[in-house]
């Protein structure tokens, strides 16, 4: 609620919880060295041997990229999911080494008992095969949790939103509509898939060299709509990127991805310089260590950006990301390539429904209560008015927060609970947890304004200053040539050890008195507030 990423439902009834979906979210600018952020599950910690049961509406990280943190603390804890998603979220757990949670089959029409609750998933359209949303059956009445979605009425893979069993639900009555609420603010439809299909043969028909198509590694259905424009112009096609190759090769394993000829080794395209290659690669979100920027850096193993040739990239930027992506593209222009993105052509649509999409939705169902998710406030806020327009009563709409619990009951009544435990575990390399606010706070004035070191010696038994203290910038000054303020900080310093106090030969007291001393000094100088260190030697 209110940002987009993270996603992790609790759905409660008496003793009994399920989740639906378990994501992670990606770092921003304040979160200076971490590498995802996963939900904060101290609620659920609390209450192990109620959770009865993962479900998951797709294979997006924002929806599964935490599993392989979380399951561990929830061991036997089985994990629903329809076929696609099984077989990427598998491999991910054998990497983490995470093999006592159960993966088990739910797919569009099937039916699940879980306790108080009966799970109906139903298919819906999103940019990535298999995406369902969820009926919730319960004996309180019925909550439809959309999931991604966007009505396509074209879809790469022929397989439509099951608008019978949404008509359905609506029918028989729905307590509450949980909807993605990403593109609330967006007139109109959002448009199918296989516009950029289209897009794709036409760039590739006027091509003279090769074509570099990036994007996500889970759009399986972008993936097939690169091979199919490539095949139909007799070009062959690789695919690069640790993430790509592995998605790929599951998604072809389980009849999700199908193509003529084999995929040509990411060796071999060095050695194909002068066809006509098509190549799909990750990176189409700016990312230093992913393929496509590797490219436009020629720092990449196996393909050097030649003149002549057409890059893709077919993804819009996350909120973020811009200035990333646009380093990436400036370094393939530079590099000699022609390249195409979003805003020039139409090389990407969205994946989320747009507010006609959303309206239809409504209509289908009918609920009693509606509550946007998925989406920032801005998003949700447009997503609850355009329900009231709908006809859902305003008190009605729960337009909520991560963390506040929303009670319904049998007479279609709801209310909001008191807020539980919440918030971001940040994992940083293989440190989970570890990594606080303190450790960011620092990081950033890092990151701002630099580190200054002050080396002090000192009696130990009078806490006196012994020879002369020594100070070391790094990211404050340029070098140490700012002589004249290094030695007024020096200066500053021998002043705080010589003001003595009762207790002033105890380490940490004097170690406060350098630091507050200093700090304070450089302030007044330079009006910036470098991490100062003080390193107090007792001799």
């Amino acid at each position: 609620m209110g940002e987009i990423g993270k996603n992790l439902y609790v759905y409660e009834y008496g003793d009994e919880i399920i989740l639906v979906d378990c994501g992670l979210a990606f770092p921003d600018e304040t979160t200076l060295g971490v590498d995802i952020i996963i939900p904060d599950v101290t609620y659920l910690r609390e209450r192990k041997r109620q959770v009865k049961a993962v479900v998951i509406t797709h294979a997006h990280e924002d929806h599964i990229g935490a599993l392989p943190h979380i399951l561990p603390e929830f061991p036997g804890v089985p994990v629903y999911a329809s076929t696609l998603a099984r077989g990427l979220l598998a491999n991910k757990l054998k990497e983490a080494k995470v093999s006592a949670n159960p993966l088990r089959k739910l797919d569009p029409g099937d039916r699940l008992e879980l306790g108080a609750f009966t799970i109906e998933p139903f298919r819906v359209g999103h940019s990535i095969p298999d995406a369902m949303g969820l009926a919730i059956h319960t004996p309180v009445g019925t909550v439809v949790h959309t999931g991604d979605f966007k009505f396509d009425q074209t879809p790469v893979d022929g397989r439509g939103t099951d608008f019978d069993i949404l008509a359905r639900l609506g029918a028989e009555g729905v307590i509450a509509l949980v909807s993605d609420s990403t593109r609330a603010e967006v007139p109109g439809y959002t448009p199918s898939e296989r516009v950029v299909g289209e897009t794709f043969r036409g760039i590739m028909s006027e091509a003279q060299g090769r074509v570099i198509v990036a994007t996500f590694a889970s759009n399986i259905a972008r993936i097939q709509q690169v091979i199919d424009a490539a095949e139909a112009l007799g070009r062959r096609v690789a695919v690069v990127g640790r993430s790509m190759e592995q998605n790929s090769k599951i998604a072809q394993e389980l009849g999700y991805l199908t193509l003529k000829r084999p995929f040509i080794s990411k060796e071999e395209i060095a050695r194909r310089v002068k066809e006509p290659l098509v190549i799909a690669t990750t990176g189409a979100q700016g990312e230093p260590m992913a393929g496509l920027a590797k490219m436009g850096n020629a720092e990449h193993r196996n393909v050097e950006i030649q003149l002549g040739d057409t890059v893709i990239v077919s993804a819009s930027p996350i909120p973020g990301n811009e200035e990333a992506v646009g380093r990436t593209i400036d370094n393939l222009f530079r590099a000699g390539a022609n390249v195409i993105y979003h805003s020039i052509a139409p090389v990407h649509v969205s994946g989320h429904a747009s507010r006609e999409e959303l309206k239809m939705m409504i209509s289908l169902t009918k609920p009693k209560n509606f509550v946007p998710m998925h989406g920032e406030m801005r998003m949700q806020v447009a997503h609850g008015r355009l329900a009231t327009e709908m006809g859902v009563s305003p008190q009605n709409v729960f337009i909520t927060g991560n963390g506040v619990p929303i009670e319904f009951h049998a007479d279609g009544s709801a209310r909001r609970r008191p807020a539980i435990a919440h918030g971001q575990v940040f994992v940083d390399g293989s440190s989970v947890g570890e990594i606080s606010e303190v450790v960011l706070r620092d990081r950033r004035t890092l990151a701002d304004d630099g580190i200054v070191v002050v080396v002090a010696s000192i009696d130990r038994k009078s806490g006196r200053p012994i020879g002369r203290p020594a100070l070391v910038t790094r990211g404050f000054l340029n070098g140490d040539e700012d002589n004249k303020l290094v030695e007024q900080a020096i200066e500053i310093t021998l002043r705080a050890l010589q003001a003595k106090g009762d207790r002033s030969s105890e380490p940490a007291l004097i170690k406060a008195q350098i630091s507050e001393a200093v700090s304070r000094f450089l302030h007044r100088e330079t009006r910036r507030r470098p991490l100062v260190v003080p390193v107090v030697v007792e001799v």
